[in-house]
């Protein structure tokens, strides 16, 4: 068994599960994601020099801690990768997470000192950077035009050889929390691989989802969305339920389950377990702090960590919005509808809103450009949610897209911008007095209070409130890129956005009115729906997802009011809910699934959001928002 709980499902690929996942292949393959030879022997190419220069580092503070020269030539250290070069899903452009690894006698300050120095005087290595005051330090550069982001770790060991194994807890024992953070990197990575039951499924979705995040604009763990590793857990555990599911069907299960995911449940890839090394882990047992955590994505080694704990109320509505669209367009890409390139076409955010906001970072070089950046990125992600305090305000949406001003608004000076996009509310004819100064000039004081080490003259932040017909002379080709995207959306959510409230039962009967391949997709999700989330119950130690598998019916076309009574038969009566191999546990999960609420499953947005995707026809008519009634006010600070 692989995970927390049996699997859903240990069906073989049919058929057209094959010939799906042939035609994902090819979308990738046109989307440039698949691992080249020539980028791998580059990247090899990298590591190695990057390996030498820390063995030669190494030896020398060695010597000058008056080390024998014979000790100091077998004290050894390890450069170790991680993160998606050591998943096997990078892809040209991306970077290279790695961490070294030393003996007891080399410390924190020698790295941030004398092997910066040695990365900075090595002219192959460019824009080298240290971030020695982050949750885990780190020292960034460029080599061969890809970017490297290094970590440390020190061992309580007297020598560091090649064969170390890091997945060994005790290795931890008296460590700096700094330190083991670094090593958790290595040993999530691992661990993960060591967690998924067929390997080569698990990386081709998980490509495909990386990119499909990106394209959506869900992809950043330092703005408050996901980062590489958690999009990686959630692709594994879905594998882990769906052992020997081919790539296509895994994707789409993915979307199934997670846009019916009861948060803050958390995802765990194993049960969680105790070492007594005193280091802190997550227990919402005794964590106050860990209950507020709205989407936890909780690391399979120990110290066990949530890796999403930059997520907000916000941001997770955002990516929940994601998965439901994405639902339905897989839906779409099953039945034949639609292809692959669908679902990875960018989402709309520019002709999304009608208000946003601009915050445009300046400075004198790209090289200052690049540190002013990082540290109000790091930042960035408390604005949106501080706009969000204010009554009319109903989304704050921040897109984790880094834009260039053009040459006329920048001056020709390096800049940076980020867009905001705001949804506010309804004034039902009345002037709406929106005061965004006061949370506009805490989130600069803000970044000013984290720049005294970095900041420099000619370093400025700017933000300021634009309307969408002002984003033309900012980012003149993403409008055109945007509109040039179709407006359609999956068939199912089109049906589910123009009625609000419940999806009745009248609705399924509608729709099972249509092809007999849409009756057929209809009863298949109606059962997916029931899908089971055990609450977290801060009295257990295990944590456990019940979940159910839908196969095709043969009595799909009934009505779906009998569905209930088709769900609760026996595993001979219905084979659609359960195989040969289900547990009686997993049955008596499903019948404690019907009892729960239609509205604990779904959330119904209005068709007059506008966030929705039905708004989108309304997009075009902004250019009338000279009599618009709204008056927003703002204050444009710039920290000097």
């Amino acid at each position: 068994m692989y995970g927390m709980t049996s699997a859903i499902s240990d069906a073989l690929p049919t058929d057209i599960d094959i010939q799906l996942t042939k035609s994902l292949d090819d979308a990738l393959s046109k989307e440039k994601v698949i691992t080249t030879d020539e980028d791998l022997s580059q990247r090899l190419e990298v590591l190695s020099m990057l390996n030498n220069l820390a063995k030669e580092w190494i030896r020398e503070v060695s010597m000058e801690r008056n080390l024998p020269e014979i000790t100091a030539e077998n004290v050894g250290g390890l450069v170790c990768t991680f993160g998606s070069y050591r998943l096997g899903v990078y892809h040209k452009g991306a970077d290279i997470d790695a961490i070294v690894i030393v003996p007891r006698h080399i410390t924190r300050t020698d790295y941030f000192a004398t092997f910066y120095n040695k990365l900075k005087e090595n002219p192959s290595i460019k824009n080298v950077r240290a971030v020695e005051e982050a949750f885990v330090p780190v020292i960034k550069m460029i080599i061969q035009g890809i970017e490297i982001d290094m970590l440390f770790a020190r061992l309580a060991l007297k020598e560091v050889h090649e064969d170390t194994d890091l997945q060994q807890d005790d290795l931890l024992r008296n460590l700096n929390p700094k330190c083991v953070r670094s090593l958790n990197g290595c040993r999530v990575t691992d661990s993960i691989l060591r967690l998924v039951p067929n390997r080569e499924s698990f990386k081709k979705t998980l490509i495909a989802i990386k990119l499909w995040a990106k394209r959506h604009r869900v992809y950043s763990n330092a703005l408050g969305y996901l980062g590489g590793v958690s999009w990686a857990m959630l692709v594994a555990r879905v594998c882990q339920l769906y052992p020997n599911a081919a790539p296509a069907t895994l994707i789409h299960k993915f979307f199934l389950i997670f846009s019916k995911w009861q948060w803050p449940q958390p995802v765990l890839l194993k049960p969680s377990y105790f070492m007594d090394l005193g280091y802190p882990v997550w227990d919402p047992r005794v964590n106050m702090a860990d209950r507020n955590h709205v989407m936890p994505i909780i690391t399979p080694v120990y110290p066990q960590q949530n890796s999403t704990f930059n997520v907000s109320h916000s941001t997770l509505a955002i990516i929940q919005d994601e998965f439901k669209t994405s639902l339905d367009i897989m839906g779409e890409i099953l039945t034949g509808e639609s292809s692959w390139s669908k679902i990875f076409q960018p989402s709309k955010f520019f002709t999304k809103y009608r208000y946003f906001l601009a915050i445009t970072v300046f400075a004198n070089c790209d090289e200052e450009l690049l540190e002013w950046r990082g540290l109000v990125e790091s930042r960035l992600r408390f604005l949106p949610t501080s706009l969000e305090e204010i009554e009319c305000v109903q989304r704050s949406h921040l897109n984790p897209d880094q834009f260039v001003l053009p040459y006329e608004k920048s001056q020709g000076r390096p800049s940076s911008v980020w867009f905001v996009g705001l949804e506010i509310s309804k004034s039902n004819g009345t002037v709406v007095q929106l005061d965004f100064s006061t949370h506009i000039r805490d989130f600069c004081l803000l970044v000013k209070s984290r720049a005294h080490a970095i900041f420099k003259d000619g370093m400025d932040i700017q933000v300021n409130h634009l309307k969408r017909k002002d984003l033309k002379d900012y980012v003149p080709d993403e409008l055109k890129k945007e509109k040039a995207i179709p407006n359609t959306v999956g068939s199912k959510i089109i049906a589910r956005l123009s009625t609000e409230g419940r999806h009745s039962i009248s609705e399924l009967e509608k729709e099972s009115q249509k092809s007999p391949t849409s009756r057929k997709r209809s009863i298949e999700d109606e059962t997916d729906d029931n899908v089971i989330k055990k609450s977290l119950s801060l009295n257990e130690e295990i944590f456990v997802l019940g979940s159910v598998e839908s196969h095709r019916s043969p009595s799909s076309e009934n009505k779906s009011n009998n569905l209930v009574n088709t769900l609760l038969s026996t595993p001979k009566e219905n084979h659609s809910v359960s195989t040969e191999n289900e547990t009686k546990e997993n049955i008596n999960v499903v019948k404690e699934s019907l009892l729960l609420t239609d509205a604990k499953h779904s959330t119904i947005e209005s068709g007059n959001s506008l966030t929705s995707p039905l708004s989108n026809k309304c997009c075009a008519d902004d250019e009338s928002d000279e009599n618009d009634q709204k008056k927003l006010r703002l204050l444009h600070p710039t920290v000097a």
